[in-house]
């Protein structure tokens, strides 16, 4: 079942008021945005084929009316004066309520292309100011919530135009026009009852449309707590098993449908009472128009055809007001959704280029990090006061326990977050005075899970450089000992991986995941334990191919096995934010201090596990 939202509070639906104003004017700008006269040109004649819709659709029931009194010979031979008889009106008519419909599907087929440029404009604003967030918004936050609330934004945006500009403002427009003429036809009597039951029809759909909103989300909540009941039972179906409470299961199943039970009757007795009362008001006014009318062809000041177009034009405003609270609910919630979307629009990027922000010139890929302080929040400082230097050309290894800072080192160098002091500097220019494109095109990442788009295998090493041809893809993934592995299988490099690379083994996408930055040619790479996550025999075939791809590259590895980094010009070993050794190998292991530690604890897994293979 559809859940939908609301506001409880009359505090609450004062802010969604203020909130629904300001998305309005926030989409505005895309119906009449400047510079785009064709879409000036379009929005004023879908405003006009509008305009002309509802001038014939009022003028319908009036050629109805000169029918009828054709035929029963009352008043004026309005027919035989414009040269038509009553057939001839009949035919008038016809085309009266023809001409009503092309001129609504002319204003559509005017105005569609507006529309859909505005929510494809929005979309693709909203997707790319979510590239621009900081990558601490992105961990912070789920993105299936960020697909919903691009989806529910832009699916709002279409339903407001579509149902407030060609729904809701004709039928005001109509509204209007018929007030009008009941008075200046019949008198302001007439006027006034219209009104007074549009005014009272309106407040009382609102009204309850408010108060069956908050039986809705009573109800979808209650749905939501079965399903919920429902799912953690058949997941744990085997729990369920051992301790025998197949009956305790139903029974609490059985309870909370029995609270969505009584919420979905509420909400049933609701709606039959909103249609009851809404009919009440429209068939009372109804009724005394009609009655009015009655008493005035009695009278002998109207005329049959006065009647009959009397109730044609309150038949005619019944039909879309039995939709407005439906319309109402559902332009709330549209412009709920478009405010989370705008709301997102004005999340602040938190990692911005400079205004004087120039291009990174890379000579020869030195890297150096002076005095860095850095804390992802306030009261947690991670880095405190980290300075070293790779030389061009030099791989540098970074160890220490979890926690340490190892990878945030790798995220502050690719700029990820901006550091709080100190400076980082890839030769002698800050990484925040240059551009982050040039950065993120000097920087190549193989990360300790790679992850793989939902495509194929040659998509996934081509995005490594856009406009790559085949043979420098495939140059690539021969590089990084995968071309063969990918030659054998029966779609070669037009098999799919499946989502996130699921289809292919760890070892595999990692390979993948090197050929892909290979691609791309970096100067500086940042081996983020790209090897931690495999096999020990995966792990070393693929460490061949990493040292084959570090060659001529200032390399940072962020190593987790101390094995894979024993060859390192140089190794530096974290401890909460500090650099609490730094050397060579066996440089640190002379000094028996804690890398030599690390080094003999592992020493001793590692050849723990191949005894323990042999007694299994």
């Amino acid at each position: 079942m559809r859940r939908i939202t609301a506001k409880a509070t009359s505090a609450d639906q004062g802010s969604a008021s203020v909130s629904g104003w300001h998305t309005l004017r926030r989409v505005a700008p895309y119906l009449w945005p400047e510079g785009q006269a064709w879409v000036k040109r379009r929005v004023i004649g879908a405003l006009i084929f509008l305009v002309m819709a509802k001038l014939v659709s009022v003028s319908t029931p009036w050629v109805y009316k000169l029918a009828v009194d054709s035929l029963a010979g009352e008043g004026p031979d309005t027919g035989m004066i414009l040269g038509l008889g009553a057939v001839g009106l009949v035919v008038a008519y016809g085309l009266a309520r023809l001409g009503a419909i092309v001129f609504g599907e002319l204003r559509d087929a005017v105005f569609v292309r507006v529309g859909q440029r505005a929510i494809r404009r929005l979309a693709i604003e909203t997707f790319t100011h979510i590239h621009r967030l900081s990558l601490r918004y992105h961990i912070t936050r789920k993105t299936g919530g960020l697909s919903r609330i691009i989806e529910r934004g832009v699916k709002g945006v279409d339903f407001l135009l579509r149902f407030m500009l060609l729904s809701i403002g004709p039928l005001i427009l109509e509204l209007t026009m018929v007030a009008t003429i009941f008075a200046l036809v019949f008198g302001w009597q007439y006027a006034a009852v219209v009104v007074i039951t549009i005014g009272l029809y309106v407040w009382f759909t609102f009204k309850v449309t408010e108060w069956r909103v908050k039986l809705r989300r009573e109800m979808n909540d209650q749905d939501t707590d079965a399903n919920q009941k429902a799912i953690d039972s058949l997941l744990n179906f085997e729990t369920v098993k051992y301790f025998n409470a197949e009956l305790r299961e139903a029974d609490r199943y059985d309870g909370a449908m029995r609270q969505y039970e009584t919420a979905a009757v509420k909400t049933g007795l609701s709606l039959s009472f909103l249609n009851v009362g809404q009919a009440a008001l429209i068939t009372t006014g109804l009724v005394i128009v009609m009655a009015m009318s009655a008493l005035g062809v009695r009278a002998g000041t109207l005329t049959v055809g006065d009647f009959v177009m009397v109730n044609a034009y309150m038949i005619q405003i019944t039909m879309p007001l039995n939709f407005l609270g439906t319309v109402y609910r559902e332009i709330r919630q549209a412009l709920v959704d478009m405010g989370e979307m705008f709301g997102l629009l004005g999340q602040p990027a938190e990692v911005t280029d400079a205004p004087d922000a120039r291009p990174l010139d890379v000579r020869g890929g030195e890297i150096t990090f002076t005095d860095v302080h850095f804390r992802y929040e306030a009261e947690r400082e991670i880095l405190k006061g980290i300075s070293f230097r790779v030389a061009p050309g030099e791989r540098v290894a970074l160890v220490g326990t979890s926690g340490s800072g190892k990878s945030t080192i790798g995220r502050l160098l690719f700029r990820f977050y901006d550091i709080q002091d100190g400076a980082i500097r890839i030769d002698g220019q800050d990484i925040r005075q240059v551009t982050q494109d040039s950065l993120h095109q000097a920087i190549g990442v193989v990360p300790q899970d790679t992850v793989l788009f939902n495509d194929t295998i040659l998509y996934n090493i081509a995005y490594g450089r856009a406009g790559a041809s085949r043979e420098d893809i495939e140059a690539a993934a021969k590089a990084a000992k995968i071309h063969d592995f990918v030659q054998r299988l029966p779609q070669g490099y037009d098999t799919v991986v499946g989502e996130r690379g699921l289809k292919l083994s760890g070892g595999e996408k990692q390979r993948v995941g090197i050929a892909r930055t290979l691609l791309k040619n970096p100067l500086i790479l940042i081996l983020d334990e790209a090897t931690s996550a495999l096999d020990t025999q995966t792990e070393r075939s693929i460490q061949e191919s990493l040292r084959e791809m570090g060659e001529g590259r200032s390399v940072i590895t962020i190593a987790h096995r101390l094995s894979t980094i024993a060859d390192a010009d140089q190794i530096i070993v974290l401890e909460d934010g500090r650099i609490l050794e730094q050397g060579r190998h066996e440089e640190l292991l002379s000094r028996r201090g804690r890398y030599a530690q690390m080094w003999e604890r592992q020493s001793a897994e590692e050849e723990a596990e191949p005894a323990a293979g042999e007694a299994a």
